[in-house]
């Protein structure tokens, strides 16, 4: 690994334009508020966290050489993380997430990642050819990895020999992209980080509480899950154990990120060795923490 290194998160590094306001909102509302920009991307949100817990994360991913990159770049190194491995393209811009959240929520949201899908096997190069791991010797420690790659690479992700010894814990970008993760069930090789609502697309059905979403993911053939649902409750599954437990209640003032922040904060208290419901209650708090506005944006 590199060094200095404690995890590989591999996905999504962009630019996050949030508009925010305290007012609720519907579709054609027109309201004061803030916007802001900042880094994002899941595996910006995942990497970020794991740093304010300590950990150094190395990021795989694909930013532009345009300025917005550049600066970028520039962002990522001083918020503690490497970005040795990056690919840098030289003919994709840097890739955008917009978003306006309200009172009442998240209302709409846009992710443009057709830099990192285009990019595709590219962002791997540092696993399969070195110098983080080779298909003959593979990278055997932790990997965070995101759903905004593309259909075909995360395929090959789930069968490749390159991550056959790792750790490998995977998230979808958005509900609209959970699907995408469906070759990490037929494979099982991951431990899958998923709301109610993409639990249900992933296993094509409904589902009425995290703890029956998560038992069915288990019996699709995933190697453990960790199901949330908003402020009711959450469960992380496995062969050895099921356990629920429900989320402290907060103010939400956000709530782009939560999800990243939680399985964050869940990755960094299982390398520290806590247990199995232990590390569920830090993620928990994390994520409130996080959607309460008490932790740094």
């Amino acid at each position: 690994m590199t060094q200095n290194s404690d995890i590989l998160c591999i996905g999504s590094v962009l630019w996050d334009v949030i508009g925010r306001s305290a007012s609720h909102m519907r579709q054609g509302s027109d309201v004061p508020g803030r916007i802001t920009r900042l880094p994002g991307g899941v595996a910006m949100n995942i990497a970020m966290t794991l740093v304010r817990f300590g950990m150094t994360p190395t990021l795989l991913t694909a930013i532009g050489s345009d300025p917005e990159g550049d600066e970028l770049v520039h962002a990522c190194k001083r918020l503690g993380m490497d970005t040795t491995h990056v690919y840098r393209s030289q003919d994709l811009p840097t890739d955008r997430y917009m978003a306006v959240e309200g009172a009442n929520g998240l209302i709409a949201a846009i992710a443009d990642a057709h830099s990192l899908e285009a990019a595709g096997a590219k962002i791997l190069r540092p696993l399969i050819h070195g110098p983080l791991g080779y298909e003959n010797t593979p990278f055997e420690g932790q990997i965070a990895l995101d759903g905004n790659l593309t259909l075909d690479l995360l395929e090959e992700i789930a069968v490749s020999p390159a991550f056959a010894r790792a750790d490998l814990r995977v998230a979808p970008a958005s509900p609209g992209k959970a699907e995408r993760l469906s070759p990490f069930l037929k494979h099982g090789r991951a431990t899958l980080y998923v709301n109610l609502e993409e639990a249900g697309l992933l296993c094509q059905r409904e589902f009425a509480d995290s703890e029956t979403a998560a038992r069915a993911l288990l019996d699709r053939g995933a190697l453990r899950a960790l199901v949330t649902d908003g402020g009711n409750s959450a469960t992380v599954a496995s062969a050895q154990a099921v356990i629920t437990q429900k989320p402290p209640s907060v103010l939400v003032t956000r709530v782009t990120g939560a999800g990243d922040t939680f399985m964050a904060a869940h990755i960094a208290a299982e390398a520290n060795g806590a247990s199995i419901d232990e590390a569920l209650t830090r993620a928990l708090h994390a994520a409130a923490t996080y959607v309460s506005g008490e932790t740094p944006l």
